[in-house]
C-alpha cells in the first residue's frame, strides 16, 4: 500500500508541473502519471501547492535563561512541523575549554528521539587549538557538513587568527563555516558606555550594535577568508551596510553565501520604540544583530529576488517574556537575547514575498528547502521532490488566511514576534 497525491502543483525551483506522487514508507516511490494502484491511499491535492519540506538551519533549541527553557528540541520541532519545516539544523555549541565531540554529545542526548522533524548539526567552535582541528576531520567523517564561528559574545567569539586557521583547515576538509559577524569588542564598549550613562532600557541594546559593526566585521571575514581561499557563509545578514559588502566581494569573484531570517524582512528598529523609550516591551525583540531600518529591509527583499541572498532562516532562538527576557528589567544587557520564529517562517514568506510580487513561488522553495539542502549536504535527498528523494513533503492551501497569535501557536513561548500579522495559507498534510 502506498500513498498518492494527485493534481497538486508540485513546486521546484525550476517550475510547476501537475502529476501524480506515489510515496511508500518514507521515500517517494515515482512521480508521473496514473500512479495510483489498488488499496493505495490517495489524497486529491487540486488547487494545492505542492512543496519540499521546509529546512530551517538556523534553529538554538534548549536554549536556557535564569534556569528555565522554553522550546526543547521536542516543543521546538513540533512547532517547526506545524509551520511547514519538516528538517532543522541546531548548532551543538563547544564551551570554551571544552571540546567539539562533548558538545555533540550533549546536543546528540539532548535530540535524539525526541524530535518531530529529521534533524541535524552545525558544530560552533569558540576554542581554537590543535585539538579543536583535529576533531573537525572527525566531525566531517561523521557526517557534520558545517561549522560556525563568532566575532561577538565574551564566552563565544574567537581572533582573526583563529579564524585564518578554521578556514585553512575548512578547505582543506571541504567543509563549511558559518559566521555570526558583528564587532564584538567594539559592542562590548558601547554598552559599557550605554550602562555607565544610565541607558539601561531595552532601545539600548539596537543602539549599541550598529550596523556599521555588522559591516565592519564581514569585511575583516571576507578579508581573511580571501587570505585563506575558501567559501563563507554569513548567518542572519541584516542589514544594508552588510548586504553592500557581500556584493562587492562576489563581484571580485568570492563565494560567499548568505542567509537572512524574516526578522529582518518584516519588522524594524522601531518595534523597541512602540510603546516609548522607557517601555520593556522592546525586550522581546531583544536579537542579534538587532532589527534595522527601512531601507534595509528593502534591501534584503531585493538580495532574496537577486539571488544574491540564498537561505531564509530563522534563528529560532526562543525565551519567554515573563521570567526570561525580564531578566534584564532593570540593565539591557542582561536580557537574555533571542527570539522564537520556526512556527511561522513558511507562511509569513509566502505571505509577504509571493502573494506581494516581491518573489515567486519557485525562488521561495529555493531559499527555504533547496538551497539549504544544497548548502549544507541533504540535496538530493531532501529540499526537492524527486524519485527516490524523501517524501518530506507539504500540501499548501493558498487561499486560507489567518492572523498570528501568541494564544494559538504550537512554539513554547509566551509572545510572537509578528504577533497580529496577517499571513495567508494552511499547511493541509506534512509528510
Amino acid at each position: 500500500m502506498a500513498i498518492v497525491i494527485t493534481n497538486g502543483q508540485i513546486v521546484s525551483s525550476k517550475g510547476i508541473m501537475v502529476k501524480d506522487i506515489r510515496i511508500v514508507g518514507e521515500k517517494i516511490e515515482d512521480i508521473g502519471i496514473d500512479l495510483v494502484a489498488p488499496n493505495d491511499e490517495i489524497i486529491d491535492a487540486k488547487g494545492f501547492f505542492v512543496l519540499p519540506g521546509g529546512i530551517d538551519v538556523h534553529t538554538h533549541f534548549e536554549a536556557e535563561a535564569g534556569g528555565m527553557v522554553a522550546d526543547t528540541f521536542t516543543t521546538g520541532t513540533k512547532a517547526a512541523l506545524v509551520g511547514g519545516t519538516t528538517t532543522i539544523v541546531d548548532f551543538a555549541e563547544q564551551i570554551k575549554g571544552g571540546t567539539l565531540r562533548r558538545a555533540l554529545e550533549e546536543w546528540s542526548k539532548n535530540a535524539t528521539d525526541k524530535t518531530y522533524t529529521d534533524y541535524g548539526f552545525h558544530m560552533t567552535i569558540s576554542d581554537w587549538n590543535e585539538n579543536t582541528s583535529k576533531e573537525m576531520e572527525e566531525m566531517v567523517k561523521e557526517g557534520i557538513t558545517s561549522f560556525k564561528m563568532f566575532f561577538a559574545y565574551e564566552d563565544l567569539k574567537v581572533d582573526d587568527g583563529s579564524i585564518y586557521e578554521a578556514l585553512k583547515r575548512a578547505k582543506e576538509l571541504g567543509t563549511l563555516i558559518g559566521f555570526h559577524c558583528e564587532n564584538g569588542d567594539i559592542i562590548d564598549r558601547l554598552r559599557k558606555e550605554a550602562i555607565a550613562k544610565g541607558k539601561l532600557e531595552p532601545v539600548y541594546h539596537m543602539e549599541t550594535r550598529p550596523p556599521s559593526l555588522e559591516r565592519e566585521a564581514i569585511f575583516r571575514l571576507i578579508t581573511i577568508a580571501e587570505l585563506a581561499d575558501t567559501p563563507i557563509y554569513i548567518v542572519h545578514l541584516s542589514s544594508k551596510e552588510g548586504y553592500d559588502e557581500i556584493i562587492k566581494a562576489r563581484k571580485k569573484g568570492m563565494k560567499i553565501l548568505a542567509e537572512t531570517c524574516p526578522q529582518y524582512l518584516l519588522l524594524d528598529k522601531d518595534c523597541y520604540l512602540s510603546k516609548g523609550k522607557n517601555s520593556f516591551e522592546g525586550a522581546k525583540y531583544v536579537i542579534s544583530p538587532p532589527l534595522r531600518d527601512e531601507e534595509s529591509k528593502k534591501v534584503l527583499w531585493q538580495g532574496i529576488k537577486d539571488e544574491e541572498i540564498d537561505v531564509v532562516a530563522t534563528d529560532h532562538c526562543a525565551f519567554n517574556y515573563k521570567k526570561q527576557k525580564e531578566l534584564g528589567k532593570d540593565d539591557f544587557t542582561k536580557i537574555p537575547n533571542g527570539a522564537p520564529g520556526v512556527e511561522n517562517r513558511y507562511k509569513l514568506i509566502y505571505t509577504y514575498g509571493v502573494t506581494k510580487n516581491r518573489i515567486t513561488i519557485e525562488r521561495l522553495v529555493e531559499i527555504l528547502s533547496e538551497n539549504p539542502a544544497k548548502i549544507f549536504g541533504l540535496y538530493p535527498k531532501k529540499g526537492i521532490i524527486q524519485k527516490g528523494s524523501d517524501a518530506d513533503i507539504i500540501i499548501f492551501n493558498p487561499e486560507a488566511k489567518s492572523i498570528i497569535r501568541a494564544e494559538n501557536q504550537v512554539q513554547n513561548v509566551d509572545y510572537n514576534l509578528y504577533e497580529g500579522l496577517t499571513q495567508y495559507g494552511k499547511f493541509e498534510y506534512v509528510f
